[in-house]
């Protein structure tokens, strides 16, 4: 196991599923977490788990779409807790209306997920950057293996989602000098509150025992291991990479 100790975290959309595990996982190995939430009350419910098991943590609401709000919270995070060191970029969203044919899809509803999922991810970087190149750190970019195939719908869940990706390896090549790393991370299904028990049914426990080869969906802490691995010490020779956590299912 990596340990994290003395490391300061900031975790967006880690008031839910993955984002909630990575920052739990990142607090038991010693970091201090900063949990950024839409949704302050999710966050100060992860904050409050953190803090009853003796770790610092800061509960903060913030929109990633408002790249206002994001530098704000940025700010306080590294003003409360100290250097920021590490980053997890969780937060993005499903968009009902996204997910059809893309002739039917309209573009203020392309451009929705586009501004979460690639600009929130964007602005969490942007605004982290100082911090993480003042003494070295880790970005961990959480995309999704529709990413790197075609998942059939979600023009701009596909799109955003390619876009973190790329986005990520720019990272590495012009942050790499300063002593900063980025990976990304592409989940394939995963069952959390976003995805609504997508996952979690018969049907599709069945249908992942016969096309995965490990056999099941994921859980959020399966890609919450690799995220805290990869923001520790452990994995300091690795940059740019893309970490597809699917249980095989893109080899399938």
């Amino acid at each position: 196991m990596s340990e994290l100790t003395d490391a300061v975290v900031v975790v967006t959309g880690g008031g839910s599923g993955i984002g909630r595990a990575t920052a739990l996982l990142c607090a038991r190995r010693g970091a201090a977490v900063a949990v950024l939430d839409l949704h302050a009350e999710h966050a100060e419910s992860v904050a409050g788990e953190i803090t009853e098991q003796g770790s610092r943590a800061l509960a903060i609401g913030c929109d990633v779409a408002d790249d206002a709000s994001v530098g704000a919270a940025i700010d306080r995070a590294a003003g409360e807790l100290g250097r920021i060191t590490g980053l997890v970029t969780s937060a993005g969203i499903f968009h009902g209306p996204d997910m059809q044919p893309v002739e039917r899809i309209g573009i203020d509803d392309f451009m929705r997920v586009i501004a979460v999922n690639l600009g929130g991810t964007f602005s969490a970087v942007r605004h982290a950057l100082p911090h993480l190149s003042a003494g070295g750190g880790a970005v961990v970019t959480i995309a999704s293996t529709a990413a790197i195939r075609g998942h059939g719908f979600g023009a701009g869940y596909t799109a955003s989602k390619g876009g973190v990706d790329a986005f990520t390896r720019l990272i590495a090549v012009q942050c790499g000098p300063a002593g900063v790393r980025a990976n990304c991370v592409c989940p394939g299904g995963v069952d959390t509150p976003m995805t609504a028990g997508v996952f979690a049914s018969d049907d599709s426990k069945a249908r992942a025992a016969r096309t995965i080869p490990l056999g099941r969906y994921g859980e959020p802490d399966d890609i919450a291991q690799v995220a805290a691995w990869l923001l520790s010490d452990g994995a300091r020779y690795l940059t740019g990479q893309t970490f597809a956590v699917e249980g095989g299912s893109t080899i399938a």
